[in-house]
């Protein structure tokens, strides 16, 4: 359900200061490009003064710096991204599942379930599970034995918590999620693969959201910690043994394999690649696509991908690639006959003089 508030309210509530039009109804949010009268937008950039000029919104969030581009009633804040994502929540408030079990929800008789949480259709909670206060079970999930869930974390419809694993405070597991299923552990014997058996956990901390569809592989002997306030977008891998640090945030079909360990407050782009063993130093961005083959150890930003090309310039660029070495060779060749070549010279003008 979504709230009416007028600027004033708004301010009262979230911060800021508010410039004309105190009274001014704000019903939703919307960008510059598509919101219409009632809504509020924000501007953060002057690349996007055009869109300021001709939006439709009722109002606008913006940096003081920035107040004068436009006549509309405006709210005044250093950080006016944060700013909208905070009205956005603060407009629509999220939905309260109420507490109790469904009848159709299976309880071990040996878990601890507070009254307070919520148990949807279909869910299973096995033995020895422990939940906190206000945790909501959405259904057709599922949480195995040993594992525990602390107070006001959300798991949306069909999240599988695998066994022993340990989710913390106020988190939010989105639709499909998959945490503490085995790692990819394999020996090779004799030409045939032995399963190692992956005997580790997950441990998850607080504050910590985990989209769709990521899943989380349990430790082979050790944990695998996602410490907190980590943000996991949809269809990220995050393998076995591995160390996210706090507050990093990582977007889509992210692969991080084995044992890598990444650092605090770092941002990590959709599609990147980071193998396995390989350390990232706190507050490191990697760019969209990128693969990670050694470890970072400064702060900075890092790409390591090609810009697209026509596909037949792109077989070229491949082939001067693969040819590289022999490059290298000829150039050091070529290097070698000048210095020798100047040596020469330099001989001749000596007997000359």
């Amino acid at each position: 359900m979504s709230l009416n508030l007028s600027l004033q309210q708004i301010v009262e509530q979230l911060g800021g200061s508010f410039l004309d039009k105190p009274e001014t109804q704000i019903a939703t949010v919307g960008s510059l490009a598509l919101a219409q009268a009632g809504a509020i937008s924000f501007f953060n950039d002057t690349k996007y003064t055009a869109q300021l000029n001709s939006t439709a919104a009722s109002a606008v969030i913006i940096k003081p710096e920035h107040a004068l581009l436009t006549a509309l009633p405006k709210i005044i804040t250093d950080n006016p991204y944060a700013y909208f994502a905070k009205v956005s929540a603060l407009l629509n408030p999220k939905y309260e599942a109420k507490a109790g079990k469904h009848s159709s929800a299976v309880v071990d008789a040996s878990a601890i379930v507070p009254t307070s949480c919520s148990i949807a259709a279909n869910a299973v909670i096995e033995a020895n599970v422990t939940l906190g206060s206000n945790v909501t079970i959405g259904a057709g999930c599922v949480v195995e034995r040993n594992s525990s869930i602390s107070d006001n974390t959300i798991l949306e419809s069909n999240v599988t918590i695998k066994h022993g694993c340990q989710i913390g405070k106020n988190c939010h597991l989105f639709s499909g999620c998959v945490i503490g299923n085995d790692g990819f552990g394999y020996a090779e014997e004799n030409g045939h693969w032995v399963k190692i058996p992956q005997v580790g956990g997950v441990v998850i901390h607080n504050n910590v959201d985990i989209g769709a569809n990521t899943t989380i592989d349990r430790g082979t002997i050790d944990n695998t910690v996602i410490e907190e306030g980590c943000k996991l977008d949809n269809l990220i891998q995050v393998a076995h043994n591995c160390r996210i640090g706090a507050h990093t945030v990582i977007a889509g079909c992210t692969g991080i394999a084995g044992s890598a360990n990444i650092g605090k407050h770092c941002k990590i782009g959709g599609a990147a690649m980071i193998l396995g063993h390989l350390g990232i130093a706190d507050n490191v961005t990697i760019s969209p696509g990128s693969m990670i083959m050694r470890s970072i150890k400064k702060t900075g930003t890092y790409t390591a991908l090609m810009p697209s090309q026509e596909h037949d310039a792109w077989l070229k660029t491949a082939a001067n690639i693969r040819h590289l070495n022999q490059l290298t060779d000829k150039i050091k060749a070529l290097e070698a006959a000048i210095a020798e070549l100047s040596l020469q010279n330099q001989s001749k003008l000596s007997k000359n003089k």
